[in-house]
């Protein structure tokens, strides 16, 4: 699915010098990998998510993602290909605020080329599945932590991308409520869907089939 050939990210410093924070990053993603990035903070964990996820264009090197060369796309075309294929779970939630629960997961479906009443029908099983129809008029800050990941997640997978990044997702839940989000991502990636995660749990990547070391931008 993903193929990275000496990827580095780079900002600029004084008297043309410049700051690494990946340093020529060779990966290999399988379809139906669930990938643990792994490291200490300031490895790059991070920044190698947003080169993934396509939301980072300042970087250098390869990036293939199934037949598309990433780096040979304009920004625009990038975009689309993001909104179609990935879905991304942050650890701040990044629900739009003044949004219903509906209304947020409505969105990711704007992207596609689906009618009203489909995008209706797959809110209202994807708020079924997740257990959360009493919740679908209330507003993120109407909702407990756990509640707005478990909406967080949803809106990543409503419209069944072939990709899900996720970003430390249970840094900021209570300990059952971060196992119950890692089972689901198991359950979903035994459904087919590649899961690339940042995190700092060894207990988390125990979900994964493959762990990614990273330290100062390398993959060690």
């Amino acid at each position: 699915m993903i193929e990275l050939k000496h990827v580095e990210r780079f900002y600029p410093l004084a008297k043309g010098q410049f700051f690494y924070v990946l340093r020529d990053i060779n990966l290999k993603i399988n379809d139906g990998d669930f990938v643990s990035i792994m490291g200490p903070s300031g490895a790059g964990k991070s920044s190698l998510l947003h080169v993934l996820g396509m939301h980072d264009h300042a970087w250098s090197g390869e990036y293939h993602f199934e037949e598309a060369a990433i780096h040979n796309l304009k920004p625009k075309e990038r975009a689309t290909l993001r909104n179609e294929k990935i879905g991304f779970v942050f650890q701040q939630y990044h629900l739009l605020d003044d949004l219903t629960v509906y209304e947020n997961l409505d969105i990711p479906l704007s992207y596609r080329h689906l009618s009203k009443s489909d995008r209706s029908a797959k809110v209202a099983d994807t708020l079924d599945r997740f257990h959360i129809v009493g919740k679908k008029d209330l507003y993120p800050r109407q909702l407990s932590g756990g509640q707005q990941q478990l909406v967080g997640v949803a809106r990543a997978i409503i419209s069944n991308p072939k990709l899900i990044l996720a970003d430390e997702p249970t840094g900021n839940l209570h300990s059952s409520q971060g196992q119950e989000i890692m089972e689901l991502f198991k359950q979903l990636n035994s459904e087919g869907t590649t899961i690339i995660q940042v995190t700092h749990s060894e207990k988390n990547a125990e979900y994964g089939n493959r762990v990614v070391q990273l330290r100062d931008g390398f993959v060690v």
